[in-house]
């Protein structure tokens, strides 16, 4: 992990990155924030004190003089997985932490704030602390996307189905015709270059040998993937991994996450806008890796592996996200980054030579690196300037409550 940044550029990052996860909060009420729709996802509340404490127990607690935690319990209730800092509130109970109230984590947003911003000005040189809080604004990024995804979860489970975002959701454009992007592969540089920012996992750079391949010009489409459902796609046991297929035949796998049939018999989704009509020029998303891969085999093609993916987007603009995704226009290489994270064939191992830092920290991403898969690109709930060709998301293979997609390779 490095970053380029100096302290007066670290000092704003980190005051822009602390006021948007407060600003994400605001369309929402008390407790909104407090709820917790399932294991896998986490109140508002919670994330908003979170990563506050990360910047607490990580920064502060070595470095700042004198120190003095906001509050002694905090250190157990918002550890989220980090074994060597002691105990944490159970993860599918953080629905149940009524009190702090809101306004106490906010109080305790502040004052952490405040102290990040003291000790930066006062060690305007150094570099290691400047790298610790640039790892942590990176961290906070990656929970507002959570925060998005989690409230969305959360809403999707009344029968209000209420909007997140009172603005109206516009019909996407028609989508350009697939076409196929071909790459003469061979030996390629994959992982991180340069001195900017990137998570350990994305290091080391190494070598990796191509074949030839081809990739999709865009993603698959809500059009696309209600003809696999209107074909058969979910009755057709040869197309699914069996672990797919077991969720196929539990009734749990029938359509996309927020897909469903109002009376008249016609496709909805709910989004952060609410309830709408299905758009069928949109990206389909909040697909599993089973059914992505279901897909792809239905259409006789398959999923990228990571390093094909890398490779074939090292020259791709980046482009953000706006919180819904939409449809491909231009020709060439589309949509790869910005509206939704795209499963890949790769299990989620380090590359070779990956060493995890010392101590706690070092928890971050290594002790992850089993039985998941790796996701590439951004979504439409990513951060602006959080998004890299190199960056490496994860999930187990049933996850389908974030941003996920499907592009296509052959």
């Amino acid at each position: 992990m490095g970053t380029s940044f100096d302290r007066p550029a670290i000092a704003f990052a980190f005051e822009h990155v602390r006021q948007r996860s407060v600003h994400l909060a605001v369309p929402l009420s008390p407790e909104d924030c407090c709820a917790q729709s399932m294991p896998d996802a986490s109140p508002v509340k919670w994330h908003l004190a979170h990563t506050t404490w990360f910047f607490e127990t990580f920064i502060l607690e070595p470095r700042e003089a004198g120190f003095q935690p906001f509050h002694p319990a905090f250190r157990v209730l918002f550890n989220s997985y980090y074994n060597g800092v002691g105990d944490k509130h159970p993860r599918a109970q953080r629905g149940l932490l009524t009190r702090p109230a809101l306004a106490e984590v906010l109080a305790y947003r502040a004052d952490v704030d405040r102290r990040i911003a003291r000790l930066l000005g006062e060690h305007p040189a150094d570099a290691a602390l400047a790298a610790l809080v640039e790892l942590g604004i990176q961290h906070e990024q990656q929970h507002q996307e959570l925060i998005l995804t989690d409230v969305k979860h959360l809403l999707a489970q009344s029968a209000l189905y209420p909007a997140y975002l009172d603005s109206p959701l516009a019909a996407c454009a028609p989508a350009a015709p697939l076409d196929w992007v071909g790459f003469d592969g061979g030996l390629a540089e994959i992982g991180h270059a340069g001195a900017d920012f990137a998570f350990d996992n994305e290091l080391p750079r190494h070598r990796e040998y191509l074949a030839p391949f081809a990739l999709a010009s865009r993603l698959v489409t809500n059009g696309d993937y209600l003809e696999f459902i209107e074909a058969g796609g979910y009755r057709d046991p040869s197309l699914w991994l069996a672990e797919g297929w077991d969720g196929v035949a539990r009734g749990v796998l029938a359509h996309p996450l927020y897909w469903q049939r109002d009376e008249a018999g016609a496709w909805r989704e709910f989004t952060l806008h609410g309830l709408q009509r299905l758009d069928p020029a949109r990206p389909v998303t909040h697909v599993s890796l089973y059914e992505a891969d279901a897909y792809a085999r239905w259409r006789g093609a398959r999923l990228p592996t990571e390093a094909e993916w890398e490779f074939a987007a090292r020259d791709v603009a980046i482009a953000c996200g706006d919180m819904h995704p939409r449809s491909a226009g231009a020709s060439g290489l589309a949509q790869m980054f910005g509206e939704c994270w795209q499963w890949t064939s790769s299990s989620y191992a380090p590359y070779p030579g990956f060493a995890p830092a010392a101590g706690a920290i070092g928890e971050y991403n290594g002790k992850f690196m089993i039985n998941q898969y790796v996701l590439r690109g951004s979504s439409c709930a990513t951060p602006h300037g959080h998004a890299r060709a190199s960056y490496r998301n994860f999930f187990p293979a049933g996850t389908r409550w974030q941003f996920t997609g499907i592009r296509l390779a052959r």
